[in-house]
């Protein structure tokens, strides 16, 4: 039974690898960046505060299921992400200097991921009784949670500091 747990996680998480892989691709496509899709893709482990200790609190396995929440999450966390950062940069091509356009976002785009989190938990609710589909449930629920709380001020920031060290600094005489 441990071999054929251990068989699917390696599995799961190679598969794991190769969507993110594919996801970055695409999103240096998109962004025309090589930076910009990993402070996207930052967030991802933020799921991961809320999954474990749920898990934990709950008494439950992570099994199977579970990880194959943990990746359904992650493509959930890397939209609220993008839309985050396509915020940003929408605001700074109209002229808003980096700082606001920063802040605006956080603050402005708060109410889709909110939404986007509360559809994932009221959606995911419904399996949290059932005894195999419950570790999908708790790292849908409780990732997308921690993962909204966390990378809504974290995705903005950390493309803050990128930005700003990428951005030309001003001669001094």
């Amino acid at each position: 039974e441990w071999h054929i747990t251990l068989e699917v996680f390696r599995d799961l998480g190679l598969a794991f690898c190769v969507v993110m892989v594919l996801i970055y691709m695409l999103m240096v496509g998109w962004f025309k960046d090589y930076v910009t899709p990993l402070v996207v893709m930052a967030a991802i482990p933020f799921s991961l505060i809320g999954i474990l200790p749920a898990h934990w609190a709950l008494g439950a396995f992570f099994t199977a299921t579970s990880m194959i929440g943990f990746m359904a999450g992650a493509g959930i966390v890397v939209r609220n992400s993008i839309i985050l950062v396509d915020f940003i940069e929408l605001r700074i091509s109209h002229g808003l200097p980096l700082a606001e356009a920063v802040v605006e976002a956080g603050a402005i785009r708060f109410r889709p991921m909110l939404l986007t989190a509360l559809a994932v938990v009221i959606g995911a609710s419904v399996i949290l009784a059932d005894p195999i589909f419950q570790g999908l449930a708790i790292s849908l629920m409780c990732g997308e949670i921690a993962s909204l709380l966390i990378s809504r001020m974290a995705v903005p920031v950390l493309y803050y500091l990128v930005k700003k060290r990428r951005q030309p600094q001003p001669v001094r005489p």
